[in-house]
């Protein structure tokens, strides 16, 4: 039985309040490090841990009081002089952060949290009595054998207990005693959820709010459930709402009148006049329900501060992650399944990207680090960047480490340029590193980026110049609940095509079409592009020759795919399929009249299209050898 029955729904505020608070006062704790003497940063914090101490008396939440109160007393010094920040106190200080999320997850578990480990509250004590100096607090002169502590990072970021392929980093000892964890690991699940998609999952689930043939302990994950939204929203939903009412109540009457026989003109233009004044209405609320689902991405940047800074220290570099665009909204579902993608990005540009101070200084660049992490919205698609000023990435040393791995074969880099050779840094087992680490090395994180982003429909690009930093910049469909397509006919057979792919349309006149390399090409614009029969790609036979050509990018290459005919444009509604999805399909739609159609999934199909035409190339290779043997 829940020790806090009786009081669910204040729980839950107070876990959505608190958990708030506590990430909005980690990140101002980083930036009270860099600015020890701001005021108001100091008066903030003191009121973070007021306000969560006020909420854990509600809950009668004892140990958390006594903890939050300490941590309040200190700030009450601070921010009236009566002590300076030091070094060692803002370890203490953050010390005493982590024991507070870790009793945010046992009471999300239900439970009464146990005590803060005693450790913590003798240091939080001695601050208070003023015996920690500027000296560093208990554990900064430790020494990590397995690495940072990133379990514990990305457990506080996304609230999963633990990263697939990484080990659990070693705790840090000092040499006069092993700091106890506060709370049994197995038993602690912060109050985050789970965030974040598996390579396994569908795309469209997350859109249609529907399991997406996840296992049923999957399905049943604490994944937050409830959105904030701005009232005034609301109000223009409602108001919405009110208008589609008086409308269905002209229709009613004039279909009342054409019942009744009365079908004169003046009838007719009214009708007219109530459908297209709905139709208006109709799309005005559906462009505010949608509205509605808008996050500001600072929620989630927020975190990521701490974070950076934590690992920095422990890898001994000093570095500064700046957060640009945090009022860019973005999809509630897309910001949560962005968790794990950015901070692996995040990871790679402290524990990869930057240089130590020392190498930084040998370069005749400044001993800080600035990792940039930016959103900004461009059209209808959200554009976010992570950019470092690091040592850079090198093609050839890329190139080479790949060789090396047997990744791709010698003859195969030869034939990639700068760009293509960066991209290898996303294949399953890639790494620079000679030796894994517990924060990274065994080539799996990059993987997990390129995944989950197109998973969100959305693409990744890497520019990198050596010496002068990398730039990763991942571009995103503004919603995923509703996505714009192009309708093309195979036959009589519609298709939907994600229109954010679609560059334009063009008829095929077959006397222009040159072959090149075995394959069907088309010159636009002095551009040759392979022209992709639709029935191919789905394994249909050809039954009449396509008459138009669609211009399509995806990613980095751009192609004419053949269509028979088109069907027109459409607002799709993504709806996804649950036991069962067609490899290249993304999920289905419903046209107005009632049809269903299958909305594809283009890279997926041109990945098969790649295996299937090297599958082959590989056989003509081998009866060519037969031949000549």
């Amino acid at each position: 039985m829940s020790d806090f029955a009786g009081m669910e729904d204040l729980l839950k505020d107070f876990l959505q309040e608190a958990g708030d608070l506590l990430s909005d006062v980690d990140n101002k704790l980083v930036d009270l490090e860099r600015s020890p003497d701001d005021r108001q940063l100091l008066n903030d914090i003191f009121r973070g841990f007021h306000t969560i101490k006020g909420g854990a008396g509600f809950l009668n939440a004892g140990e958390l009081v006594t903890l939050c109160h300490l941590t309040e007393n200190l700030f009450d010094k601070l921010r009236n002089a009566e002590m300076a920040l030091t070094p060692g106190l803002m370890d203490t200080i953050l010390e005493a952060t982590r024991s507070v999320r870790g009793m945010f997850g046992e009471i999300a578990q239900g439970t009464q949290p146990r005590p803060a480990a005693a450790e913590v509250i003798a240091d939080l004590r001695a601050a208070l009595a003023g015996e920690i100096d500027a000296a560093p607090a208990a554990g900064a002169d430790t020494v990590v054998e397995e690495g940072p502590d990133w379990q514990a990072l990305h457990q506080a970021v996304t609230g999963q207990g633990g990263m697939p392929g990484v080990a659990a980093a070693q705790r840090v000892s000092t040499d006069s005693r092993d700091a106890p964890p506060a709370v049994d690991e197995p038993l602690l699940q912060p109050h985050f959820p789970p965030e974040g998609r598996r390579a396994s999952d569908r795309p469209g689930a997350a859109a249609s709010g529907v399991p997406s043939g996840r296992r049923a302990d999957e399905k049943a994950a604490a994944r937050e459930t409830t959105i904030r939204v701005d009232i005034s929203r609301l109000d223009q939903v409602l108001n919405l709402s009110g208008e589609i009412g008086l409308t269905k109540n002209r229709l009613t009457s004039l279909r009342a009148d054409i019942i009744a026989g009365r079908t004169d003109s003046e009838t007719l233009q009214a009708l007219d006049q109530a459908v297209s004044q709905l139709d208006l209405l109709v799309s005005d609320l559906q462009n505010s329900v949608m509205k509605t689902r808008m996050q500001p991405i600072g929620r989630l940047f927020q975190k990521y501060p701490r974070i950076a800074r934590d690992l920095a220290r422990q890898l001994g570099k000093d570095v500064e992650l700046t957060l640009v665009g945090e009022e860019t909204e973005v999809d509630k579902t897309m910001i949560e399944d962005l968790a794990d993608p950015l901070i692996h990005l995040i990871r790679n540009a402290v524990d990869h990207g930057v240089e130590s101070p020392d190498e930084r200084r040998l370069a005749g660049k400044r001993p800080k680090s600035v990792v940039r992490l930016e959103a900004r919205q461009e059209g209808d698609h959200i554009v976010l960047i992570i950019a470092d000023d690091g040592r850079g990435m090198s093609p050839e040393r890329i190139r080479a480490k790949a060789i090396e791995k047997n990744i791709i074969s010698e003859e195969d880099a030869n034939t990639l340029d700068d760009r293509q050779s960066l991209n290898l840094i996303f294949l399953p087992g890639f790494s620079t590193m000679s030796q894994a680490s517990a924060v990274s090395g065994r080539g799996v994180g990059m993987d997990v980026v390129k995944t989950n982003i197109q998973k969100l429909n959305g693409t990744i690009e890497i520019r990198s110049e050596p010496g002068n930093g990398s730039v990763f910049t991942i571009s995103l469909p503004l919603t995923l609940a509703i996505l714009p397509v192009l309708l093309v006919l195979l036959g009589d057979q519609p298709f939907a095509l994600p229109l954010s792919m679609v560059r334009e349309i063009l008829p095929i006149d077959p006397q222009r079409m040159q072959e090149v390399g075995g394959r069907e090409t088309l010159v636009v614009r002095g551009e040759v592009l392979p022209v992709i029969a639709l029935s191919r790609l789905l394994g249909w036979p050809q039954v009449q020759e396509p008459e138009y050509g669609v211009l399509m990018q995806a990613a980095e290459r751009s192609f004419i795919l053949a269509v028979d005919n088109f069907a027109g444009r459409d607002d799709a509604v993504i709806k996804s399929l649950d036991d069962f999805r067609p490899r290249g399909v993304a999920g289905v739609t419903t046209l107005s009249n009632g049809q269903i159609v299958l909305i594809l999934d283009m890279k997926e199909l041109l990945a098969d299209l790649a295996t299937v035409a090297d599958r082959d190339a590989r056989s003509v290779a081998t009866r060519a050898l037969e031949v000549f043997a």
